[in-house]
């Protein structure tokens, strides 16, 4: 059985000369979704998608689409000929699947959209008669033009016209893959699969740092960070995971550092490390999940301290979420499940009692004197893993 869904975007339709370009690289992201389903294809039709299946289901390819980055929308639609009859037909086809309230009658309005101004009815003529031909097949429904149970869409276009009952709403957002590549400093906490995901939603493509610090951190928290990489990449297409051996870093600051700097000068070797990363893969910014003010690390003071040891853009996409926001969007985008599984991370060892919540850049110099901060830097970038997710594996699991 042939079956068809229409995906729209939005933003996209507001880009000048470039908006081709989004166009066919959202096209490009459509494609490589539908990849497990063989049958499937997909083609621009005057600013959407549409997509054709052969014998698929429709929903396991609607809950694909819904991750694709870019798209507002989507709708299982049939396609009908030129036709009033074949209109009405495909309407009453609509109610009849459409899920109805109980204890009163359900109700319903049609909508028309005409873009081929050669078919002889106008747009609220044929609403008129679809509406009429569906209140004498089903009696029991009711018209609502102002807050009906149920909406039948139908758009007369040129060649075909297209008829439907749901819209499910996208992702939203730009095009996997069109702004860009930056590196997320990834933990296994809350905050920073979010900021990367919102990233990804701008159409950044994600190459994650993680910071482990064996064995202070255990093996299985290197496992929860992978799981956080790959249900990242099943949003974005694919995410590379730089996994940094932190131990020596965080062992020398722990010997050499006053007690509470050892954050500060922690998050300081961090962003070293990651700037040498972003620049020998070619990056043009870090990402972090900060969220301002909700640990000492995160005051304006600290991240002006924090951010004077790289010259690229340290991008905050959480800087002003309250916790309860970030993890709503958590559990929307699948990661809080992971993060909240019972393994430290490095950025919750050897936490003082009392970390500096406005250190001086200053006072931060002063305190990493000690440090053999460039060799320390050096190692940790030279004995750096890296490893790729992508999407396909997502689908897999």
């Amino acid at each position: 059985m042939v079956q068809h869904i229409v995906a729209r975007y939005g933003e996209m339709s507001l880009k000048g000369k470039n908006r081709s370009d989004f166009e066919r690289l959202l096209l490009r992201n459509i494609r490589a979704a539908l990849r497990p389903w063989q049958g499937a294809k997909a083609e621009r039709i005057a600013g959407r998608v549409l997509i054709t299946l052969e014998d698929e289901q429709v929903e396991p390819v609607l809950e694909r689409l819904r991750r694709v980055f870019g798209l507002t929308s989507l709708s299982p639609v049939e396609v009908v000929n030129l036709d009033l009859d074949a209109f009405r037909s495909a309407a009453i086809r609509v109610l009849q699947s459409s899920e109805t309230p109980t204890g009163r009658p359900p109700t319903f309005k049609v909508e028309v959209k005409r873009t081929n101004k050669r078919f002889p009815l106008n747009s609220p003529q044929v609403a008129d008669e679809v509406g009429g031909a569906c209140l004498r097949a089903l009696p029991q429904w009711r018209v609502d033009v102002h807050h009906p149970d149920v909406t039948v869409y139908i758009h007369i276009r040129d060649e075909e016209a297209h008829v439907y009952g749901r819209v499910v709403p996208g992702v939203g957002g730009m095009p996997a893959h069109s702004a860009g590549r930056a590196g997320l400093l990834l933990s296994g906490g809350i905050d920073s699969p979010v900021a990367g995901w919102l990233g990804m939603k701008r159409g950044v493509t994600l190459e994650a740092i993680h910071f482990h610090s064996f064995p202070f951190t255990s093996e299985r928290a290197l496992e929860k960070v992978e799981t956080l990489a790959q249900i990242l990449a099943g949003w974005g297409g694919r995410v590379t995971l730089h996994t940094v051996h932190f131990t020596d870093v965080q062992t020398a600051i722990r010997k050499h550092c006053p007690a509470p700097l050892y954050i500060t000068i922690m998050r300081r070797m961090m962003l070293r490390i990651a700037d040498r990363i972003a620049r020998q893969r070619g990056l043009l910014a870090l990402m972090t999940g900060e969220s301002l003010g909700q640990v000492a690390s995160q005051t304006l003071e600290s991240m002006r301290t924090i951010n004077a040891v790289t010259n690229l853009p340290v991008l905050r996409p959480l800087v002003g979420m309250d916790k309860v926001e970030i993890i709503r969007m958590a559990r929307e985008i699948g990661t809080y499940d992971t993060s909240i599984l019972p393994y430290e991370d490095c950025c919750t060892i050897f936490v003082p009692p009392n970390p500096r919540t406005k250190p001086s850049l200053e006072e931060a110099e002063a305190a990493e004197e000690p440090l053999p901060v460039d060799a320390l830097v050096e190692d940790a970038v030279a004995r750096t893993t890296m490893k790729t997710f992508h999407a396909e594996d997502s689908i897999a699991d």
